[in-house]
């Protein structure tokens, strides 16, 4: 029997119901109908309240803090036991196939052994999805590739960089812009969004006293006169942000943006986000931001959920899913298009796209190749004006 859409099934835990619901509206299909509550021992308890047998199954759960619509606050700890559990409980249905979509992983971090005793938590927790009866697993920016390598089941790790690269190319002047690494690590990311926009790369050397604590950031690259786009696959307490933020001001860079995959924004951030020399943190919103976005106005999001959509339909059809690693379904809803509602036209971008891509978005282009036979309101191949930017020139 040919697979259909009409065996998806979706659920989400409590970490991050939004981008699931967003994700089923671009697919088509229902959220899956399930509770997640806790007893009075502190005990989780799911409920899976549909049949999944011989179902397509895909459980969205995120390593971050949330809360729910009752003020509870969870814990990754609290996310990573809802989503095993969820996982053995559609496995023990007769689902035919369970996907954890996990948009930021959890323990990422610690993903070696860099002290003595020091564990390797990033694989406990790959072992633990396994055993749960996972059969794939689909996240997005790893902190460290090799992450991959620890489990037994495909792993599709996507990438933020084609939605970074339209971003970039819609909302600001691409000729002025340099791409800033924060650390040497990041390098190889900052590069190829350097190369692909043709403009020009620099990174910091950067010294920790400790985890989270920065003590010294040297530049290597000339940023006067330009505008610093800081790229990194996630800001945390926002330390090494701040300092580099402040360090490229110093050496003349006329605006300075950071673009970031998982906006964690733990303890200090916000204030040094506020308080600091960043115009605009860009972040995806693999986590939730909707708290943090009310409390600092330069926090601006790039929703992701159309190329998880699209990833858990190639996956469902099988289907190929490398095309996305480089190009992106064009989403004509992404928030920052928009202001106050109605797009407004601005000037295109003076930097060229790949020739395989359209020429201002970096979509997937017209064909029956690439063509996407989900619905209408999910994928458009139109051009949509977007709203105007301080960083863009006028015509």
């Amino acid at each position: 029997m040919a697979a259909t859409l009409a065996d998806i099934k979706v659920f989400s835990g409590s970490s991050h119901p939004e981008l699931a619901r967003l994700v089923c509206k671009r697919l088509g299909v229902p959220l899956g109908n399930s509770t997640v509550t806790k007893n009075d021992a502190g005990e989780i308890i799911v409920r899976i309240a549909e049949s999944v047998r011989e179902s397509d199954v895909y459980i969205l759960n995120t390593s971050c803090v949330s809360q729910d619509e009752s003020g509870n606050t969870f814990s990754p700890n609290t996310s990573l036991m809802e989503l095993l559990i969820m996982i053995h409980a559609c496995k023990t249905a007769s689902a035919r196939r369970v996907t954890a979509v996990i948009p930021h992983f959890f323990y990422a971090r610690q993903d070696k052994k860099d002290k003595s005793r020091a564990p390797i938590s990033a694989r406990l927790i790959a072992n633990m999805i396994e055993k749960a009866g996972c059969d794939h697993v689909i996240t997005m920016d790893l902190h460290a590739s090799q992450i991959q390598g620890f489990f037994n089941v495909p792993v599709d790790n996507l990438y933020s960089e084609p939605a970074a690269l339209q971003y970039l190319r819609e909302m600001i002047d691409c000729e002025r812009v340099v791409i800033v690494s924060p650390d040497a690590g990041g390098a190889k990311r900052a590069t190829s969004i350097a190369d692909q926009l043709g403009v020009d790369f620099a990174l910091f050397h950067k010294e920790r006293k400790k985890a989270n604590e920065v003590s010294r950031m040297v530049l290597v690259g000339n940023a006067r006169d330009r505008i610093a786009v800081l790229v990194d696959d996630m800001a945390d307490t926002c330390g090494t942000l701040d300092i580099a933020a402040r360090q490229l001001r110093e050496s003349g860079a006329s605006n300075v943006l950071a673009m970031v995959t998982h906006g964690i924004l733990s303890g200090p951030a916000i204030q040094r986000i506020t308080d600091g020399a960043l115009e605009r943190l860009i972040v995806t919103n693999t986590l939730p931001q909707q708290a943090n976005k009310a409390q600092c106005s330069k926090i601006e999001e790039i929703d992701i959920s159309h190329l998880l959509a699209e990833t858990i339909r190639r996956s469902h059809y099988g289907e190929s899913v490398s095309v996305l690693f480089s190009q992106i379904p064009y989403d004509t809803s992404q928030p920052y298009r928009r202001v106050g509602g109605t797009p407004t036209q601005s000037p295109p971008c003076s930097t060229t796209a790949s020739p395989a891509t359209d020429r201002r978005t970096n979509a997937l282009p017209a064909g029956p190749e690439t063509q996407s036979p989900l619905p209408e309101h999910v994928v458009r191949d139109q051009y949509e004006p977007v709203a105007p930017s301080p960083l863009r020139n006028s015509t």
